[in-house]
């Protein structure tokens, strides 16, 4: 398709399949990045690599004559015990660089056609009852967080620039994310849920997740949010019990939560709650699933 697209967040998992995606099919990607070295390292063959210093102003031209922008850039939730400063870093990583992409757009003279920006299922906090993209948003912090992400790319409705969020759900990958930690204990057979597995566990699989951004990328008539989950959402423990059939293990040993507790203070709640998360919107755009139960795509990522 030969189609120049600025990507943000690119060194992350996600972004590292989206890319391979599009370059294997021809388009140009130009990576804005802190660290270009690190960059070339892990994805050699963008087109350029453009330094992403908020607090200058080299890389607002790089904007010019693209065809859409892709922001998976922000801080990563789980990385480390929640405090204040983590939760600061949190909020404004994922604001602070959505604003300024926004207002960049603003400015550019030839401005790009679409503005896919990465959100997630935290939208929604805990619910028993399903949620899809036209539900209300949840009350806890992480919910606050997507909300106010979420109106910050609003702002490119204005500039008649076609807009995308695609609320992310737990990313299934082999290497990296939830599966890679779950692998180990499960191969040593002390695998199980975490808590007391009753959580909702919205799945979904890395090339399910591409496939997504880039059927937004592609079909003009694609807009607004978008759920990035498997059509089939099950609870952590049906989860492990699938995980622990592909892998010929049992899932017997729950983790405690006042172990988890102690290990990730507040941030508990990412793993012990969740919500029944269905992709209406996604699925009403023709988005055809790869991988739609996870045996299927446990299969796959493990064979």
């Amino acid at each position: 398709m030969n189609r120049k697209i600025v990507i943000t967040g690119a060194t992350g998992f996600i972004g590292k399949k989206i890319i391979n995606e599009l370059i294997q099919r021809g388009d140009e990607i130009t990576i804005f990045t802190r660290s270009i070295d690190k960059a070339k390292q892990i994805i050699p063959d963008a087109a350029e690599y453009v330094e992403w210093n908020l607090n200058l102003d080299n890389w607002q031209a790089a904007l010019e004559d693209k065809y859409a922008v892709i922001h998976l850039a922000g801080e990563n939730v789980m990385a480390k015990r929640w405090n204040e400063l983590h939760k600061k870093n949190i909020f404004n990583s994922r604001i602070d660089t959505t604003r300024a992409l926004v207002k960049a757009i603003e400015n550019a003279a030839d401005k790009p056609k679409v503005f896919i920006s990465a959100s997630a299922v935290g939208f929604y906090g805990s619910s028993e009852q399903p949620v899809t993209e036209e539900s209300l948003s949840g009350k806890d912090f992480l919910a606050g967080v997507v909300k106010a992400w979420e109106e910050e790319t609003k702002k490119v409705d204005l500039l008649k620039v076609r807009r995308v969020n695609v609320r992310t759900g737990i990313v299934l990958d082999k290497n990296e994310g939830a599966l890679a930690q779950m692998i180990t204990p499960f191969k040593f057979f002390i695998g199980g849920p975490l808590g007391t597995g009753k959580q909702w566990f919205p799945w979904i699989h890395i090339e399910d997740v591409a496939g997504i951004f880039l059927h937004a990328l592609d079909n003009e008539d694609v807009a607004g949010i978008l759920n990035a989950v498997s059509p089939n959402p099950l609870r952590m423990d049906e989860f492990c019990v699938s995980l622990g059939s592909v892998m010929h293990r049992p899932s017997l040993f729950k983790v405690p939560a006042f172990v988890l507790k102690l290990i990730f203070g507040e941030a508990v709640a990412v793993l012990l709650q969740g919500a029944k998360v269905i992709p209406k919107r996604t699925i009403e755009y023709g988005y055809k699933f790869r991988f739609e139960t996870a045996e299927e795509a446990l299969k796959n990522l493990l064979k």
